[in-house]
């Protein structure tokens, strides 16, 4: 069970961008592989310029911050990262690179090119692209050209730094403050990290800083918005001179451009109070989006992160949002907190999950959201209880619809702490009856914390060549919990001398679902030994697509560590 408004747009994303085919990859088709990305970069950024402008969901560019671009940024920023136009010499090759740069990148990208060409100018050219090459081929040049010749913007330089290098640039803002409090300097300052992306570089931006003031209300409102090009590492806003320094300023508003985002002290610890007095949901996925980069990128504790959540996720409307938060929350919790710590975080989370589950409106999004946050929190015999008690209905959560879907996520969870017996996980899967429950209790019997369980769902998953793909899917998804990292721990050299062989033997799909899938990131396999033993096969000779994913995999762990480090340095939110 999904919240039905969320899904219900992602549809009609999918749909637009299905639709948008017959003239991106259609009506002019691509010469070659390197410019595959003109297809579905411009069918992911067209389906959400028609979500916005024709359908009921006008805060689609929202969802596309909150979902593409997350995607985007994390790719980005792997060892694997690429252009968004790059080379693609084999089909191997091509699949492993319709990825979150290829689909999220590349529709961020254009959606910056639209703001920095001008969007009438934009829809223009592409309209003049499309009658000029329409039943023909085309490369990047072609799009290029009728793009300029519709902007008067000379767009050579801007394709080579946006479209042909990899990595992301970091925006903050700089400023000093006259007396009465105004802005006395104010610049935007440019960075490149380049840990991973060894070719970042700075690139002219065309963004929006918006100032927010409260209202009457209490409400964060938008009160003045200066829209400007940036280029190089320092540039000057002379428009802010003089001016009031607001409760929060965001750079980057609207989400014009594609940039890691920083915001000033001031900003943050007016978002510390009120994140949730932010009156649009686009700013507060801005937000949002920057905490968990923060998170991620070592700045800003997983505690201190879980005390922005308790803060102000009680306030969030957007359900898009509400599920992301939840998420990110949870691999904060599991992967990149201190695990000395980390049991209290969970025992934070979990109480705040049951007790919205049970204040929630009456069969809402909201309330099926929090009904799975708080099954992803439980971790001890109380939970149990409760969870026990909802399936018995001996506790009525008024609206909850205990459909098979979501009586499969309680008992999966009942499994994984053991709490489940096979005799249940049979009766549950008789009463289902459809293929979708038989995958459901494949996954609840390889979530057993029992090493008879682990081992025979990492057989099937790995060496049973009759298994339908969607069950090993669904094995793979169980054989993993954060509470289980004893029984898990012998799989993690078993997984190293074991892939290359599942490689060579299954078909790309089935053996990227092994790779990626199995990969040793549960809570208990972020340490240095599990680096050492994929360095070890990395050594070895290597097809470039498994390289690639067991790169990323590497690169998880070690962003992990460094998490870890700033999570256990930090003090708790509290002192």
């Amino acid at each position: 069970s999904k919240p039905v408004t969320y899904v219900v747009e992602r549809r009609a994303e999918t749909i637009l961008h299905e639709m948008a085919h017959m003239w991106f990859g259609d009506l002019v088709t691509m010469q070659g592989c390197n410019d595959l990305w003109l297809n579905v970069s411009f069918a992911t950024s067209a389906a959400v310029l028609s979500q916005v402008a024709a359908t009921k969901w006008p805060h689609a560019w929202t969802t596309f911050a909150n979902v593409e671009k997350t995607w985007a940024y994390r790719q980005d920023q792997l060892p694997s990262t690429h252009p968004v136009a790059s080379d693609a010499p084999d089909v191997q090759t091509a699949e492993v690179n319709f990825d979150g740069i290829t689909y999220a990148k590349g529709a961020s990208v254009l959606k910056q090119l639209g703001a920095y060409v001008g969007v009438d100018a934009f829809l223009a050219g592409l309209h003049n692209y499309f009658v000029d090459h329409q039943f023909g081929n085309t490369t990047l040049n072609d799009l290029l050209s009728a793009l300029s010749a519709s902007s008067g913007r000379e767009l050579g330089e801007w394709s080579k730094l946006w479209l042909e290098t990899t990595g992301i640039n970091e925006i903050r803002p700089s400023f000093t403050l006259a007396a009465d409090g105004s802005y006395e300097t104010f610049a935007i300052v440019q960075s490149a990290p380049n840990e991973v992306a060894k070719t970042n570089v700075l690139r002219p931006h065309r963004l929006a800083v918006g100032i927010y003031n409260y209202d009457a209300d209490g409400a964060l409102v938008r009160t003045d918005r200066i829209e400007l090009d940036i280029d190089g590492e320092r540039t000057e806003v002379p428009e802010l001179i003089g001016v009031a320094q607001p409760p929060l300023l965001l750079l980057n508003d609207d989400d014009l451009t594609y940039c890691k985002l920083r915001l000033d002290e001031h900003s943050l610890a007016t978002l510390k109070r009120d994140l949730g007095k932010v009156s649009d949901s686009l700013p507060r996925a801005l937000i949002w989006s920057a905490a968990w980069d923060t998170v991620r990128d070592g700045e800003l504790s997983t505690r201190d992160y879980l005390a922005l959540v308790l803060s102000a996720v009680d306030a969030e409307t957007d359900i898009g949002l509400i599920q992301s938060i939840q998420r990110q929350l949870a691999r904060a919790l599991e992967i990149y907190a201190d695990p000395t710590w980390s049991p209290e975080g969970w025992a934070a989370w979990s109480a705040k999950s049951l007790s919205a589950l049970r204040a929630a409106a009456p069969g809402s999004d909201h309330q099926l959201a929090w009904a799975h946050a708080y099954l992803g929190a439980v971790r001890n015999e109380a939970d149990v209880a409760v969870i026990r008690g909802i399936l018995s209905g001996d506790e009525v959560i008024m609206g909850l619809a205990l459909d098979h879907e979501l009586r499969w996520s309680f008992l999966q969870t009942l499994a994984a702490l053991g709490a489940a017996t096979d005799d249940e996980i049979e009766a549950e899967e008789n009463s289902d009856g459809t293929a979708a429950g038989l995958r459901a209790a494949a996954s609840a019997r390889a979530l057993r914390p029992t090493a008879e369980a682990k081992a025979m769902a990492w057989e099937l998953a790995t060496a049973d060549d009759t298994i339908a793909n969607a069950t090993q899917e669904a094995l793979i998804a169980g054989f993993t919990h954060p509470t289980q990292g004893a029984l898990l721990e012998p799989y993690i050299q078993r997984y190293f001398d074991s892939v290359l062989e599942v490689w060579e033997r299954r078909s790309s799909e089935v053996a990227q679902n092994v790779v990626v899938g199995l990969f040793p990131t549960w809570a208990s396999a972020i340490s240095p030994s599990t680096i050492a033993a994929c360095d070890a096969l990395l050594a070895q000779e290597l097809p470039s697509p498994l390289r690639r994913l067991l790169t990323e995999g590497k690169a998880d762990i070690v962003r992990a560590l460094r998490a870890r480090e700033a999570d256990a340095s930090s003090l708790p939110a509290s002192d």
